[in-house]
């Protein structure tokens, strides 16, 4: 009994478990895939790059701003990265180097941010020693915020980055043609603001 039981356990573990095969849609799906990295022309339709097709002269003036906005979003994200700092802090930065004493409300207004965001901003900035706060001298509960010297200097440093995107922003433009694109996006602004 024992010696049948040994040899039923033996013949178990010797079977081998039958390989599966692929299935006809993993095999059609691989073969799709071959066909298409040796031509490119099967891979189906793709967006064109920024600046050309939807993407550029013959698109929306809205997605073109917006793509516009991006690009410009992340090439200053990535010239403040090693400084520390975010767009959105560069900008509270910015406005309380130009309204020394605006309150978080306030800040969140002028930089075109939420409150909330505001909220993080400062407490990091605060933390950093780049701003102070002080009561309102009429409304106490009201705190207004300025920056330390170690703010101005670090705003500096984010100024050089921001005027390196200026430059490059203006690359092409004569002084005329920048004065037109000035007046139309605040032209824009201002008249998309009376919406609200």
């Amino acid at each position: 009994m024992i010696r049948k039981i040994n040899t039923l356990a033996k013949s178990r573990s010797v079977r081998k478990t039958p390989k599966r095969r692929k299935s006809n849609r993993a095999e059609k799906s691989a073969a799709s895939r071959k066909k298409t990295a040796q031509n490119p022309a099967l891979a189906g339709v793709r967006p064109p790059p920024p600046g050309q097709g939807k993407h550029g002269e013959k698109g929306y003036l809205a997605y073109l701003l917006r793509q516009a906005q991006a690009a410009t979003r992340l090439t200053l994200e990535r010239a403040l990265a090693d400084l520390g700092v975010t767009p959105p802090q560069f900008a509270v930065l910015t406005m309380l180097k130009a309204y020394p004493g605006l309150s978080g409300a306030d800040l969140a207004r002028v930089a075109l941010l939420t409150p909330q965001t505001v909220g993080v901003i400062i407490r990091n900035l605060e933390r950093d020693g780049a701003i102070r706060k002080k009561p309102h001298p009429v409304h106490g509960r009201v705190l207004q915020w300025t920056l330390t010297r170690r703010g101005q200097a670090l705003l500096g440093k984010c100024r050089a980055r921001g005027r390196a995107l200026e430059r490059r922003l203006q690359a092409g433009l004569a002084p005329k043609a920048q004065a037109t694109v000035r007046r139309w996006l605040s032209k824009i602004a201002a008249d998309l603001k009376q919406d609200d």
